[in-house]
């Protein structure tokens, strides 16, 4: 009798043992579950503040929005092209230098002359739309996105950069322009136009904002120069 009760306690006791080898394991794994999520976050935090600071652009500045019929405002009023609303919104001058049609070779010769003839303190830099679509070497797109940044660089002319998508069901940026982003200092607005195009209410066709989406990419903008200090 009592040799049973001892198997009993025995049994008890190593059951007892495995349920606090359990529960330590199970409290180790949601320290460590917790350690994880608790890094992720110090490193998402890290990420969305390593955004460029930008000098703070007088009052009198200019700025010089270059691109495609992205730029230029296809879709809407002229008045109501992001360059437009992004003038009113900032308080400083915005020249519009869009050229509906332009592949990213033809940008890059108009460039220099313009960075000449208004000696902006920054650009904002949207091209190779037309690109994309008319299935150009995107290798080429990207080579010449990069001279048009240096170009800015070399004249000392911050850059803003904004990304096109590919066509798709769900647009996102072509990694061409994360290419750019990650080892030049442009300041990097990514998947705005891709957010802007998956919106119908902000679209005035499947490429290209109607004026509610470009007022999006004005305030967005603005938003961003205000952020980097610029304002």
């Amino acid at each position: 009798m009592y040799l049973c009760c001892d198997r009993m306690d025995a049994k008890e006791q190593r059951l007892t043992a495995k349920g606090e080898t359990n529960t330590n394991s199970g409290i180790l794994n949601l320290i460590n579950r917790n350690y994880f999520f608790l890094l992720l976050l110090i490193l998402l935090t890290a990420c969305s503040n390593s955004q460029h600071q930008l000098a703070r652009l007088p009052d009198d500045a200019v700025i010089l929005a270059f691109g495609d019929s992205i730029t230029y405002g296809t879709g809407a009023k002229k008045s109501e092209s992001y360059p437009a609303i992004l003038e009113s919104s900032v308080n400083r001058k915005v020249i519009n230098a869009g050229v509906p049609g332009e592949l990213s070779m033809q940008g890059l010769k108009r460039l220099p002359k313009l960075l000449d003839k208004y000696h902006p303190d920054l650009l904002i830099l949207c091209h190779g739309g037309n690109d994309i679509l008319q299935k150009e070497d995107l290798a080429e797109v990207e080579s010449n996105i990069r001279q048009m940044i240096i170009l800015a660089e070399n004249r000392n002319i911050p850059v803003i950069l904004l990304g096109v998508p590919k066509p798709g069901l769900f647009l996102n940026d072509a990694d061409l322009y994360n290419n750019i982003a990650d080892n030049t200092d442009v300041t990097f607005i990514p998947n705005l136009i891709a957010k802007i195009l998956s919106d119908a209410s902000m679209k005035s066709d499947p490429v290209h904002p109607n004026k509610t989406g470009y007022r999006e990419m004005a305030f967005t903008l603005a938003d961003t120069l205000q952020s980097a200090g610029a304002l």
